[in-house]
Order: C-alpha cells, then structure tokens, then sequence
C-alpha cells in the first residue's frame, strides 16, 4: 500500500523539520532499526540522518519531511535513548520532541 501525503484544508502539505544532534548521539542504532530508509550507521558508528543537510561541523544534520514519513520519524525518535533526534511542525513551529 503507497504512502499518500496528507493535505491539510487548504490544500497544502504538512510538512515537519527534523533535527539531529549527531554530536551527542551514543551509537546506539535505535533509528537505523526503527526506520532504516532515513538513518543509516557511519564510519564512526553514529547514525547520519539520510538525505540530511549537515552543518559545517557535521555536529547538527536537519532534513524536512511530509506527514507520510512523520510517524516513522516519530517512532525513530522516541526510540532514541538519548533524545537527540527533535521533530517540529513547520506551520505552528511547535517541538513536537
């Protein structure tokens, strides 16, 4: 079964900015087990968030995404052990975690 994107009333697409604070990421791989497609396992043995936008440090990687990856995301980052994984919805600018 597709993913379809939820339009909201005014036919837009809800859309969520997800943060990753790599620097303090422990390795664990609770993301890359939860939702595989967007996390993946570096060199170093921390997550990189796929198809992320890095700082000039690679200390804080950022990627938007649509409601139609939002619960996977949400899952990804409840299963962080060290919440460095934050989602915030981009029209109320609300942290959701």
């Amino acid at each position: 079964m597709a993913k379809v994107a939820v339009k909201q009333n005014d036919g837009t697409v809800k859309r969520y900015k997800i943060t990753y604070d790599r620097e303090q990421c422990i390795g664990a791989a609770a993301c890359i087990a939860v939702f595989p497609e967007r996390w993946i396992l570096a060199d170093d043995g921390k997550a990189d968030l796929n198809g992320g936008k890095s700082n000039d440090d690679n200390s804080i990687q950022e990627l938007e995404i649509t409601e139609k990856e939002f619960k996977q995301m949400m899952d990804a980052a409840q299963a962080c052990p060290v919440t460095v994984i934050h989602i915030t919805d981009l029209e109320t600018k609300e942290r959701i975690i």
